[in-house]
């Protein structure tokens, strides 16, 4: 049979082809690529579904300054599981609440630069599409706000539009004041029951103002609020200059009511007043009009300067034009280096100053003769200039007359049409350095290598001066993209406070570790909060958390958990850029086992790592793992090696105390038999181990000496070290006379002596308090480890 192109001419192809070609809507799209949300399976649907409903709960429960309360309910009805998630935030109205649910990209957050859990506007919208793909039921919600009645809707997503199909809109009964609540069916299982429990329990980790509560077939779990104090309320800020991508750039100046470019940059950006604009703006003039040359200006000697100008002005007079001629030559001796722009200035403050004096008029025409007739004379000799600059910039002495012939090619760059002025761009010079070195070294056989070029470049840029002509206005740079790329560049070059970080809400290292210690049975903690970095012109912080020891298992990986504005990320762990640091980062310097030298390491640890930001870069629409984005992996890496070193200190600590430990057991089996010798062979009572033993161990020793009513405790310090140990002595009947220092607490018939002494190395401190009656004595030291405390009782 013949193809459509053998029956059609090539006109009749291409209208033919016209003819089939249409638009598409979003959801049309994501209903045949629902894996790329993150509804690629029954089983991870599920969790999907119900860290979406969750995540909004949590924005809008915050937003409106409620402590999140927070219930999920999983049940197995007949074919299909029903999802119901409740909150008690602010509600939604009723004109926007089925385009919340029911329209992909519709949310309020997208466009905010401040930390939200929820950024694309497609989360909960697309778990309702799920719904509706695999059971075919519309999704049912209720919602209602502070003062109104409540509302109740069924809608389905129509693909093809992307917009919301209401089909129940009526008011109903409701035992909550304010909040929503979203039930769905869908296809699913509990296959992924562990990862479900897990977004659960971590959120409530990273929560602590939340009370979630989740049930599901097999079982519950309830996290109370372990605190009333919510996050810090974040505040929406303007974009950082840096790391702001050419394309936004262009967009912001096309967008701008702004004329000027110092307007634009302080009215656009964050951290950008005026003198940091002045700085941008200096930068980028360098880059888009370039500097102009400032030459050496000869001693009086080397030319006649007065001589020249003097010839060059006509028709003014002996006397007025002398004392012109004069004026401008005894400036130019002030100054070692001249730009044109700078020699103009100065002939123009000469003019001036001659027609107050004599009256006669030095125009534009004259100062413009005045002014070439001193430059030709101030560049004339380049070459030594260039010879003097170009030997001190180069480390390695070469031959003076290889310099030389350097000097003379470079200052050859420099003469023709249109360079009068010298003004050029770095990259010209660049060049012009580049060409000369590599003449140089094909005629006289000498190399100047890159370093040498580079020092070179710098020299001449150096001394060469930033123009004084104004910046291109916005319209200019916007209509111009290279001129834009030197801005951008200019920005990117200028030093710039760090964004703020009130549009922020990290978790901060406190609660990091205090989330470990509350989830971990660990031995130790350790936690960092690194200082903001910026990511296309977007602000971000990134935490880590490290717990070791205690009941986690020794055996295999370390256990990772990874987080983004207090979200856990449940799934696709290999594609995140967290996993792919840890991996890159040496363990084994830290402590921890890690076969072949890279890799996830081994060890009984748990690896926390949060990144907060206004846009976290997710790789997906289904944002479970971040981007491997150079600026956030290098701050990842840095807090995670803070809390690392942490850990390092740890261990080898506990390596000394355990190696102290040995050598103790080793004494103290060993002192006992021979104290028992020679207290036989000298026939002398047997001398104390525990005193000589904490002596050999340089150990604080720690002994309590009772004389009838009479109780001491004395605290020695053997060590090299002051130490600061905590006694709680406890007694059972009422201590008299005790020493200044000490305080007693009386509870339930026992009487509590506490006491901190600071004892300096080798010094001892001692405790007196009196008994009138007979006593039991319990005491407890802190404060010291105990490889390094000897108590003898």
């Amino acid at each position: 049979m013949p193809s459509l192109q053998s029956t059609l001419d090539d006109e009749g192809v291409a209208d033919e082809l016209a003819a089939s070609q249409r638009s598409i809507s979003i959801a049309e799209f994501f209903e045949k690529n629902k894996h790329m949300l993150g509804f690629d399976s029954g089983a991870r649907g599920l969790v999907t579904a119900v860290k979406e409903a969750v995540d909004n709960a949590l924005d809008a429960a915050e937003e409106a300054g409620h402590l999140p309360d927070i219930y999920i309910e999983i049940e197995e009805v007949g074919d299909y599981y029903r999802l119901v998630v409740e909150d008690n935030g602010p509600g939604i109205t009723s004109e926007e609440l089925p385009k919340v649910f029911g329209k992909l990209l519709y949310g309020s957050r997208f466009h905010k630069r401040e930390q939200a859990r929820g950024q694309q506007g497609i989360g909960i919208s697309a778990a309702v599409l799920y719904s509706q793909l695999t059971s075919g039921k519309p999704a049912k919600i209720t919602s209602r706000t502070q003062g109104g009645e409540a509302k109740y809707f069924e809608l389905i997503i129509d693909t093809d539009s992307n917009e919301p199909e209401v089909s129940v809109d009526e008011t109903t009964t409701w035992d909550r004041t304010h909040g929503t609540r979203i039930e769905l069916e869908m296809e699913a299982n509990m296959r992924a029951r562990g990862q479900l429990r897990d977004y659960v329990k971590h959120t409530a980790v990273v929560n602590p103002h939340a009370r979630i509560e989740l049930r599901e077939p097999n079982g519950e779990f309830k996290a109370e609020r372990a605190t009333d104090q919510l996050p810090a309320e974040t505040e929406e800020i303007r974009p950082h200059p840096h790391g702001v991508e050419l394309g936004t750039l262009l967009k912001m100046l096309e967008a701008t009511d702004s004329y000027s470019v110092s307007g634009f940059l302080q009215e656009e950006f964050t951290r950008v007043g005026t003198k940091t604009a002045t700085n941008v703006i200096g930068a980028f003039t360098d880059r888009h009009y370039g500097r102009e040359m400032a030459w050496r200006t000869p001693a009086t000697h080397e030319a006649d300067i007065e001589e020249a100008v003097a010839e060059a002005v006509v028709n003014k007079g002996q006397d007025a034009t002398d004392a012109f001629a004069g004026r401008v030559a005894d400036a130019i001796h002030e100054h070692d280096r001249l730009a044109h722009h700078e020699l103009a200035a100065l002939v123009e403050r000469a003019a001036a100053a001659t027609t107050d004096e004599t009256g006669t008029t030095f125009g534009d025409t004259v100062q413009e003769k005045a002014v070439a007739a001193a430059w030709a004379i101030v560049r004339d000799d380049r070459t030594a200039d260039f010879y003097t600059l170009a030997d001190e910039a180069t480390s390695t002495r070469k031959d003076d007359g290889v310099i030389e012939s350097f000097a003379e090619r470079l200052a050859a760059k420099f003469d023709g049409e249109g360079r009068a002025r010298d003004r050029l761009r770095r990259e010209t010079l660049e060049e012009y350095v580049e060409r000369a070195a590599a003449m140089t070294a094909e005629r006289e056989d000498v190399s100047f290598g890159e370093t040498a070029r580079e020092n070179v470049t710098d020299a001449l840029w150096n001394v060469a001066r930033t123009v004084p002509d104004d910046p291109p206005n916005v319209t200019a740079v916007a209509d111009d993209r290279d001129t834009a790329s030197a801005l951008l560049s200019a920005m990117a070059e200028t030093d710039i406070i760090a964004p703020p970080t009130d549009c922020l809400s990290p978790i901060t290292a406190d609660l990091v570790r205090s989330g470990l210690e509350k989830e971990f049975d660990a031995d130790f903690y350790a936690s960092a909060t690194r200082d903001a970095g910026v990511h296309g012109g977007d602000p971000f912080i990134v935490e880590a958390g490290i717990a070791y020891g205690g009941d986690l298992p020794a055996e295999g990986s370390v256990e990772l958990l990874r987080f983004a504005n207090r979200v856990p990320l449940v799934y696709q762990r290999g594609a995140c850029a967290t996993t792919d640091v840890l991996k890159g980062i040496g363990w084994r310097n830290y402590g921890l086992d890690q076969p072949g030298g890279s890799g996830m390491p081994n060890g009984p640890a748990v690896i926390m790592i949060h990144v907060a930001s206004t846009n976290v870069p997710f790789t997906s629409e289904s944002k479970d793992a971040i981007a491997n984005i150079p600026a956030i992996e290098d701050e990842i890496e840095l807090a995670v090696r803070e809390a690392a070193r942490e850990l390092k200190s740890y261990l080898n600590k506990r390596r000394s105390m355990q190696q102290r430990q040995e050598k103790q057991d080793v004494l103290g089996s060993i002192l006992p038999e021979m104290a028992d010798k020679l207290a036989t062979v000298t026939e002398r009572e047997e001398l104390k181990i525990d005193d000589s033993l904490a002596r050999i161990m340089n150990n604080v020793l720690v002994e309590r000496r009772v004389e009838n009513s009479h109780v001491e405790l004395v605290v020695e310090n053997n060590s090299g070290t002051s130490e600061s140990p905590e006694l709680t002595e406890i007694v059972s009947a009422e201590p008299t006379s005790v020493s200044d220092g000490a305080r007693v607490v009386e509870m339930d018939g026992e009487w509590f002596i506490k006491w901190s002494p600071e004892v300096g190395s080798d010094d001892d401190s001692v405790l007196k308090y009196e008994l009138a009656d007979e006593s039991d004595y319990d005491l407890d030291v802190t404060g010291i480890e105990n490889a390094k405390l000897t108590v003898n009782t």
